[in-house]
């Protein structure tokens, strides 16, 4: 039987195709969200469905008999209920008419907030989940809070190294006006240094020309005096 075969068979019971299409496509659905979310699908006297989880493990190749190794997975089971199976083996007779499966306990099927059965299973679903949430939060807040201290870190870090360029900057250009008046003297006095020998040259150059005119002047004078005496001897030889 496949699934076309078994709408037509639910819709004998219903009278309706469409409904009954509905009814088992909701049903099929419902059970698979329920087993892949971790949950487990009980029918009373039909059996569970449940999702297994199997750890990683080597296997062989059929085939060529090679080792293989095969990585963790999950797996959906179905586990028959004993009801199921006695009619299966034949220690009970399928009736002919009415469910062939048992039908619930009185109570089982009470619904609950969201208007499905509250069974164990559904609860720890919810437990679970639940505690998913929670963690998923606690965590959102922690990445939160992380981000907010390194953004804040980053900001002071940034005021920092403005701040010590800002300094750095000041005492650069406080030391280069320092630096000025007193690169201006050392030239001065450099100048000034280089200035002294040139005039104390000039000076002692002045002062030898007197002194050599000085001499000359002496040594001329004489010479003039002796001159006018000859002179003035031989006028009187001559009266």
């Amino acid at each position: 039987m496949n699934k076309a075969q078994l709408v037509e068979a639910v819709a004998e019971q219903l009278g309706g195709r469409k409904a009954a299409a509905e009814a088992v496509d909701a049903v099929l659905d419902t059970m698979v969200r329920a087993v892949v979310a971790g949950d487990r699908v009980s029918v009373t006297g039909f059996g569970t469905f449940e999702k297994v989880e199997r750890s990683a493990r080597f296997a062989r190749n059929p085939q060529t008999g090679e080792r293989v190794k095969v990585k963790k997975t999950a797996v959906p089971r179905f586990r028959p209920g004993q009801g199921f199976k006695d009619l299966v083996a034949g220690s009970k007779k399928l009736p002919k008419d009415g469910p062939s499966v048992k039908k619930a306990p009185k109570g089982s099927l009470t619904p609950g907030k969201s208007g499905v059965a509250a069974t164990p299973a559904a609860k720890r679903a919810a437990t679970k989940r639940a505690a998913a949430a929670g963690a998923a939060t606690v965590t959102a807040t922690k990445k939160a809070a992380a981000k907010k201290t390194a953004t804040t870190a980053a900001k002071k870090a940034t005021a920092v190294k403005a701040a010590a360029t800002k300094t750095a900057a000041a005492s650069k250009t406080a030391t280069a006006k320092k630096a000025a008046p007193a690169k201006a003297a050392a030239s001065k006095t450099a100048t000034a240094k280089k200035a002294a020998p040139a005039k104390a040259a000039a000076k002692k150059t002045a002062t030898t020309a007197a002194k050599k005119a000085t001499a000359t002047a002496k040594k001329t004078a004489p010479a003039k005096k002796t001159t006018t005496r000859k002179t003035t001897a031989r006028k009187s030889t001559a009266k």
